[in-house]
C-alpha cells in the first residue's frame, strides 16, 4: 500500500466523499454478509434464510420469529467505533469529507463524531410504531422483555427504521448521496463488494480520477480505480490522516 499517494491524493482535494459497507465494521465485531464468516454464510440448517428472514414479508407475517433473529444477529449495542471510522469524523472536521454515505445500519459514523451521514439502509436506532408513528430509539425497547416491541402509546408494533429485502430505499437519502458523489473530486469505496442493488449503482455518478476502492476481496469495479487496496480499512484510514 502506497499511503504517500493516497495522502497526497486527499491533500489535493476538496471534495470527498466515503462510501462503505459492512467491511468497515467487521473490527468493530458486527460480522459481515456475504464474506466466508459472514451472516449470510454461517447462518444455516434453519427452516428460513437470513435473506427470508429480514423480508417486509416475512416481518408482517412473523414478526415474532423476526425479532428474535433480528435482536441476536442484527444489533450490537456495545459495538465501538474503531480506528477507521474515527479517522473519517477526523477527515471530516478538517474539511475535506463532505459526506459518509454507508450501508451500515449500526450508527458507528456518528458515535465517531461524523455529522453528514447518509444511511442508505436506514439505522437500528431509529425505530417507529406501526400505527401511530410514535419514535423510539434503540435503548426504548431493547432490554424490554416483549419479544415484539409495542408502542406504549396505541399498543402498535414498533418497527426498525432499517431496509428490509422487499422495501425501498428512501428517496430523500438515495438522492443526496447521487448529488455527493457526482460533486466529489474524491471518492473512497470501503468494506463493500459492491453487489446490491441500488446502492452498488452509486459509483456510476463519480466523474473524478480520484478513485479508491478498498475491500478484501475482488469487486467488479475494481478496473475502474485509480487505486486499489486490499489492506484493512481501519489500519488504511488510520495511517490516511496520520493517526497513531
Amino acid at each position: 500500500m502506497d499511503v504517500s499517494q493516497l495522502r497526497r491524493l486527499v491533500s489535493e482535494s476538496e471534495r470527498i466523499v466515503f462510501f462503505g459497507g459492512a467491511g468497515t465494521s467487521t473490527e468493530s465485531g458486527i460480522p459481515d454478509f456475504r464474506s466466508q464468516s459472514g451472516l449470510f454464510k454461517t447462518v444455516r440448517g434453519t427452516e428460513h434464510s437470513p435473506e427470508e428472514m429480514l423480508s417486509h414479508r416475512f416481518f408482517m407475517e412473523h414478526p415474532e420469529e423476526f425479532y428474535r433473529f433480528y435482536r441476536e444477529k442484527m444489533i450490537y449495542p456495545d459495538a465501538k467505533p474503531n480506528a477507521g471510522h474515527l479517522a473519517l469524523a477526523e477527515l471530516e472536521r478538517t474539511g475535506k469529507l463532505k459526506a459518509v454515505v454507508t450501508q451500515n445500519i449500526d450508527g458507528l459514523h456518528q458515535k465517531a463524531g461524523s455529522r453528514n451521514v447518509l444511511e442508505l439502509h436506514g439505522s437500528v436506532h431509529r425505530n417507529h410504531c406501526m400505527a401511530c408513528g410514535a419514535f423510539y430509539a434503540l435503548d426504548d425497547w431493547f432490554g424490554s422483555p416483549e419479544t415484539v416491541p409495542r408502542c406504549a402509546e396505541c399498543g402498535g408494533i414498533v418497527k426498525p427504521d432499517v431496509v428490509l429485502y422487499g422495501e425501498k430505499l428512501d428517496d430523500r437519502v438515495f438522492r443526496a448521496a447521487e448529488e455527493a458523489i457526482a460533486d466529489a473530486d474524491m471518492l473512497i469505496v470501503a468494506g463493500t463488494s459492491l453487489s446490491v442493488y441500488p446502492a452498488n449503482g452509486l459509483i456510476r455518478y463519480y466523474k473524478g480520477d480520484r478513485l479508491v476502492l478498498m475491500n478484501k476481496t475482488a469487486t467488479r469495479f475494481d478496473d475502474s480505480a485509480d487505486v486499489l487496496v486490499r489492506e484493512p480499512f481501519s489500519l488504511v484510514m488510520r495511517e490516511l490522516v496520520g493517526r497513531d
